[in-house]
């Protein structure tokens, strides 16, 4: 084990969950296989549908020599884990013994991977064709690449606009809406023109998303991995952030294609009150990180504001629209109003 994989395990056995680890086929053999370059790690919770069809896809477009596959089981209530022992044996399963997060939960599948590349890759993903060789190569070709990602598609293989972000600041949470972004995809609040444009070679961007993300091992080493303080959501930008500062970028490869099916933002699904507090707590947390405290109290306040807005105009809209897409936007803002003055926290599990 080289010995940067020893800082990483060391840096785990003090937090570590307990977790139970189906071997690799082979790992008995006495010889010791050739290493894979490339360790992709899934993270499942519930999802066990989307993650036969992700790991299916995977084995169809990636040659198996080339990769090691690690799925953990963040204890997911639905169960039936065990398939992957049956339908895929070379891939290795880790379990863990409660819902340790995403970021937790992505940090212990890298404790078991030995690629030179990391592939943090949603299981409620498929690949459309070589889209994992694609941003291999275009990671080993780019000396200052720390982050690759892909155009990732809605399950209606359109465009999710969630493929490239800019970093956070609080004029572009206030002004982020999706018709606007579709409609203005070169504004700087947002810059998503590289989605649209017709030259499908790298770009540099702010933001390359958790759901698809390609790391050096030695860069996502330097920057901590991701970071645990956040139990889900912006882990993903903490990172991409935490690589810009180690002095590398994120390239956005838009020949690359990944079908997303929870990538479609503007998806009218009931509003959760506990992921939408997680969310605002999380951006919360980076903006603390990243500008200090007085810009996160300056972010909080400008939400608040927000809300009590959007709920006059959902209030006086409501008599002339569409109700149930209305009272849907206002369980949501109410929801954000009272995270903003501190009347609904919710705990970091489920």
């Amino acid at each position: 084990m080289r010995a940067s994989q020893l800082t990483a395990s060391a840096a785990f056995s003090s937090c570590m969950p307990e977790v139970s680890v189906t071997p690799l086929r082979g790992e008995a053999v006495t010889c010791v296989p050739s290493t894979p370059e490339l360790s992709i790690i899934c993270v499942n919770w519930n999802s066990l549908d989307y993650l036969l069809e992700c790991i299916t896809s995977i084995y169809e477009h990636v040659s198996e020599e080339l990769f090691e596959l690690i799925v953990v089981d963040n204890a997911s209530p639905e169960g039936g884990i065990e398939i992957l022992a049956k339908r895929f044996p070379s891939v290795r399963l880790v379990r863990t013994d409660r819902n340790v997060g995403f970021a937790a939960a992505n940090n212990l599948g890298f404790r078991y991977s030995v690629g030179q590349y990391i592939l943090l890759l949603n299981p409620d993903t498929r690949l459309v064709g070589p889209a994992i060789d694609l941003m291999l190569d275009r990671i080993k070709t780019l000396p200052d690449a720390g982050i690759v990602g892909c155009k990732l598609l809605n399950t209606d293989l359109s465009i999710s606009t969630s493929s490239i972000q800019k970093f956070p600041t609080i004029l572009n949470q206030l002004f982020t809406a999706e018709c606007l972004r579709t409609r203005f995809p070169r504004c700087p609040f947002w810059d998503i023109g590289p989605l649209f444009c017709e030259n499908p070679g790298p770009v540099k961007v702010d933001v390359i998303p958790g759901a698809c993300m390609m790391l050096k091992r030695d860069i996502f080493e330097r920057a901590g991995l991701l970071s645990e303080d956040y139990f889900m959501y912006a882990e993903d930008i903490d990172l991409n952030y935490k690589v810009l500062q180690l002095g590398f970028s994120s390239y956005y490869v838009g020949e690359a294609q990944i079908v997303h099916h929870g990538g479609r933002s503007s998806s009218r699904q009931k509003t959760s009150q506990w992921s939408t507090v997680m969310t605002y707590q999380a951006m919360l947390r980076f903006h603390q990180m990243s500008r200090g405290r007085a810009y996160g109290m300056a972010y909080r306040v400008a939400m608040g504001s927000a809300a009590i807005v959007r709920l006059i105009l959902l209030a006086i809209t409501f008599p002339f629209g569409d109700r149930t897409g209305i009272q849907w936007a206002a369980a949501k803002w109410s929801t954000i109003l009272k995270w903003a003055i501190g009347i609904e926290q919710l705990g970091a599990s489920r």
